[in-house]
């Protein structure tokens, strides 16, 4: 029986750090946060991931690509976790991730947002944010949110005023 050898917990995060998010792909599991723990449970390698909300399309995808890279690297014992508690937030998004994101013309999250400074319902039923955010392209702070809808449910659509260009932003959570 051949027995392999379990690679470090640190090389197993190097390796999850080049798995792409399947909706933005510029940026990875790791920089998004998703990923919360690697560890052991016996000989069993066990990656905790914790979906950015209960409802995100791509949980799956990412879990199969997790399992698919470590598969990849030699790994035969694996196990995912899925970890709700505590709720994944924006805040878990690395400095990285931000600055790619806004590369890549995405406006990050800005944390501390998630309402806008409005209660929750007010900002669903008037429609008006307070939130101010930056165009990933030419930086104008002279932007408008278009829907609290983007091309994907954690991304909303705003337009810059200076440029005109069209962006997502990242939403709080």
């Amino acid at each position: 029986m051949k027995t392999a050898l379990q690679p470090a917990t640190e090389e197993v995060w190097t390796w999850l750090a080049e798995v792409p998010d399947p909706e933005i792909p510029v940026v990875s599991v790791t920089e998004l946060g998703i990923v919360r723990d690697v560890r052991y449970d016996g000989d069993t390698l066990v990656v905790a991931v914790t979906p950015t909300y209960s409802g995100c399309p791509a949980t799956a995808v990412i879990d199969l690509m997790i399992e698919d890279k470590l598969r990849e690297m030699g790994v035969e014992n694996l196990r995912l976790e899925r970890r709700l508690a505590p709720p994944w937030t924006t805040d878990w998004v690395t400095d990285e991730a931000r600055d790619k994101l806004r590369s890549f013309g995405i406006a990050p999250p800005i944390d501390g947002t998630a309402t806008d400074g409005m209660s929750a319902k007010a900002a669903r039923l008037s429609g008006e944010t307070n939130l101010v955010v930056a165009c990933p392209r030419c930086n104008s702070a002279n932007t408008e949110r278009i829907s609290q809808f983007g091309s994907t449910p954690c991304k909303a659509a705003w337009r810059c005023k200076d440029c005109l260009e069209p962006f997502d932003y990242f939403k709080c959570i």
